[in-house]
């Protein structure tokens, strides 16, 4: 229970609404109390008449009293739609919010997080999660508040009317919150371990809709099914569990008020018979204990709810307070960087593999000139990337812009002043134009097509039918490999920064188009610092420095003809890559 503290912020936020929805709950359970006092006098009335035989006034008393309860109803039916129309809404506010604030957290987080969590489990925990504890800021506090009242309203003018059979009739209660509390910890134990393998089902799922090309051309749909069908049954066997435990609940609440009802008809008749009680009060103990019936009987699942959404809050709360290891410094530097860069002895190791990429790394690039970084698979090329864009930090050393430590940066600061066409060609399930858009929103659709041009994409998208506004399927399925990378190059262009860093952007290329692309983007090249990043050579273009790295150092650095001159590694994988 103590994980649902942290709502506290928002009932503050929206405290006027609970407390309008409290006060409703209040007037509505007055209102349904109320009948119980008409019909108590309306049938000592009927009684007192018929025994005088005055049976002309019966219909009289019946009618006022009719009327009397059909105005309480209606009373009560309008407070409840209004404490519905403000609890009910707040917890739909606070589901919001809380949805929005995890959404922030995630884009907050560094990257290693997303590297060491699974993309169901973080879609869990922003939906279901979020679902369940909105049924305790809800529904839960709204049937809780509903209880107390009625309880404090059905026992007081119970207790008008007799202490010994109001002490007769409430006894059982005691019995259900013992009941209560001890169903309560295991619906706490169960629930934590469901949401544990319901996000392990929705990774299950999410991975093999991602990755349903694989599955199908490897013939794999059965194995994959035998997964989720196992996670599926543990999720089940687990969820029918808990089922089995809650459904204690109901027949308990039965047990108990049936025998309220029977203590109040046994001992009521009794103090009838002597006289210390009217039959009218026998009527009005009756219509409070089924008033009370309902109300009680939703204690287990207000216990259940209030239970599913600690275990919930508890998982949302973990990530909530998981600190981005990357985050702004106190007076960051807000200039856009011009494209000076130097990596100054640094090392790198990767926290969840413990895989050291850069080692003792040292390195000076001037703004303007043209880098290419080439180097085998695992060298360390793609790291140099993340560290500019500080998705990752030094282990040690130091990283320099404009000869200001990166850790100085404001981060959207820094990441706008960089253009990153990333290895991974990431399409987003939207039209061409507002992918090539994504880093430029305010772009203009002849922003948009010289970026496609430069990145040889033009001639493409004027065969698709509906030109730029198709829409590229998820991940950009619809697309070719080729056509997927020179968009994601069009997208870095068209940001239009000082430095442009090219993660092996154009593996897919052939070498005319990327000649083509070349002699479309020199212009645009001629003042921005760029830093090619491949493991093959790009024989059209001309770089100021080649560094060749190996296992995260220097093996080579110079100009092409340099290099040849030294007839090492960069001399042996031009002559190769020449001779093919």
């Amino acid at each position: 229970m103590g994980q649902l503290k942290s709502l506290n912020k928002y009932f503050s936020k929206y405290k006027l609404r609970l407390l309008l929805g409290l006060l409703f709950v209040a007037i509505s359970s007055k209102f349904a109390v109320m009948p119980g006092n008409v019909i108590r006098d309306m049938l000592d009335e009927v009684v007192t008449a018929a025994r005088s035989g005055n049976k002309d006034v019966v219909f009289g008393i019946v009618f006022r009293g009719g009327m009397l309860l059909l105005g309480f109803a209606l009373l009560r039916g309008f407070f409840m739609f209004m404490m519905r129309q403000t609890i009910i809404v707040m917890s739909r506010h606070i589901e919001y919010d809380q949805k929005q604030e995890i959404y922030a957290h995630y884009q907050r987080l560094h990257t290693g997080f997303f590297k060491a969590n699974f993309t169901g489990d973080l879609m869990n925990r922003i939906s279901e999660d979020v679902s369940r504890v909105r049924m305790y800021t809800g529904p839960s506090i709204m049937y809780f508040t509903s209880v107390v009242f009625l309880v404090i309203f059905c026992v007081w003018d119970m207790l008008k009317v007799d202490v010994l059979l109001t002490i007769c009739v409430v006894t059982p209660l005691p019995l259900l919150a013992l009941s209560i509390f001890y169903v309560n910890k295991l619906i706490y134990k169960k629930s934590s371990k469901i949401q544990a393998e319901l996000s392990a089902l929705t990774t299950t799922a999410q991975e093999s809709y991602s990755g349903i090309r694989v599955i199908k051309s490897f013939v794999q749909e059965r194995n994959m099914m035998r997964f989720f069908e196992e996670s599926s049954e543990a999720y089940r066997k687990s969820t029918v569990n808990l089922a089995l435990t809650e459904a204690v609940y109901f027949p308990a609440m039965n047990l108990f008020i049936g025998i309220s009802m029977l203590a109040t008809v046994l001992t009521g008749g009794y103090f009838a018979i002597n006289g210390q009680i009217s039959t009218g009060n026998i009527a009005q103990f009756v219509i409070y204990i089924n008033l009370l019936m309902f109300p009680i009987s939703s204690i287990g699942m207000v216990a259940s709810m209030t239970q599913r959404a600690s275990a919930s809050q508890k998982r949302i709360d973990e990530f909530l307070l998981t600190k981005p290891e990357i985050d702004n410094a106190p007076n960051a530097l807000t200039h856009k960087p011009l494209g000076n860069i130097t990596f100054n002895k640094v090392t790198f190791t990767y926290p969840h593999t413990g895989t050291t990429a850069l080692k003792d790394f040292h390195l000076s690039i001037k703004a303007g000139e043209k880098v290419a970084i080439i180097g085998r698979t695992g060298s360390g090329k793609s790291t140099l990337a993340h560290m500019l864009l500080r998705m990752y930090d030094a282990t040690a050393g130091q990283v320099q812009i404009d000869g200001h430590d990166i850790h100085q940066y404001d981060l959207k600061t820094l990441r706008e002043g960089i253009a990153y066409a990333p290895q991974e060609s990431y399409l987003f399930s939207d039209t061409i134009a507002n992918n090539i858009r994504f880093g430029r929103a305010d772009a203009t659709e002849a922003e948009v097509a010289e970026a496609a041009r430069m990145a040889d994409l033009d001639k493409d998208v004027c065969d698709f039918a509906e030109g730029y506004s198709t829409v590229v399927g998820e991940r950009g399925v619809m697309l070719s490999g080729g056509q997927k990378q020179r968009m994601v190059l069009a997208r870095a262009l068209l940001k239009d920064s000082n430095i442009l860093m090219l993660d092996e952007c154009l593996s897919a290329v052939d070498t005319q188009t990327e000649q083509t692309i070349l002699a479309n983007m020199k212009e645009y090249l001629a003042q921005k610092t760029v830093l090619v990043i491949t493991h093959r050579i790009f024989t059209s273009w001309t770089f100021d420095k080649i560094v060749v790295l190996d296992n995260g150092q220097i093996a080579e650095i110079g100009t092409h003809d340099q290099l040849m001159a030294l007839n090492g590694r960069y001399a042996r994988l031009y002559l190769h890559q020449t001779a093919q």
